[in-house]
């Protein structure tokens, strides 16, 4: 009888180190340090290098004739999620009264809440998509406006999104 409950201790103690593993690695994989990929830029997500991305202009024209694209693009952040750093808002000087909102593939990887104003190479699948008036509360809580303007949302909007798999941020405002 005292073999029985040995062996189910050792077996319990075993599922229970198995799943905190888990748990510790996924948690580590979340808020996993940036790394340098080139002295001018901190990387995020999957490795990427700066080379051939289009520019936030060549990338509106392009989504003027497509529902989305793979592709590699620069922009200036505008805005940037204060709650955690899970989305920004990427446009350029050129085209000021654009903007595309960015999140990061699978929440794996945030930036900087204080990024605004740098340059962003990212990396994924821009396309357009209506945002729902909830997620727009829920985005301009997390913006830090105030309630007033949180409650000014009452229509849902066709937006500009971008889903990053990696992303590069210059390490000075450029």
């Amino acid at each position: 009888m005292l073999k029985n409950y040995s062996i189910l201790i050792i077996i319990v103690v075993s599922i229970w180190n198995c799943s905190t593993s888990a748990e510790q690695t996924k948690e580590t994989k979340a808020t996993e340090t940036p790394t340098t990929a080139a002295t001018d830029y901190t990387s995020y997500g999957d490795k990427i290098t700066p080379e051939d991305a289009l520019s936030f202009e060549e990338v509106m024209v392009q989504l003027e004739s497509k529902d989305s694209i793979a592709v590699k693009m620069t922009g200036t952040v505008n805005a940037v999620c204060q709650m955690k750093g899970c989305w920004m808002n990427i446009s350029s000087e050129k085209m000021a009264n654009k903007e595309i909102f960015v999140k990061f593939k699978d929440y794996g990887f945030f930036v900087p809440k204080d990024c605004s104003g740098k340059t962003a190479i990212m990396e994924g699948y821009a396309f357009r998509e209506v945002t729902s008036i909830d997620e727009l509360r829920h985005y301009a809580e997390d913006e830090g406006k105030s309630k007033e303007e949180i409650a000014a949302i009452t229509e849902p909007v066709e937006e500009l999104k971008f889903m990053a798999s990696g992303v590069l941020l210059a390490d000075k405002g450029e």
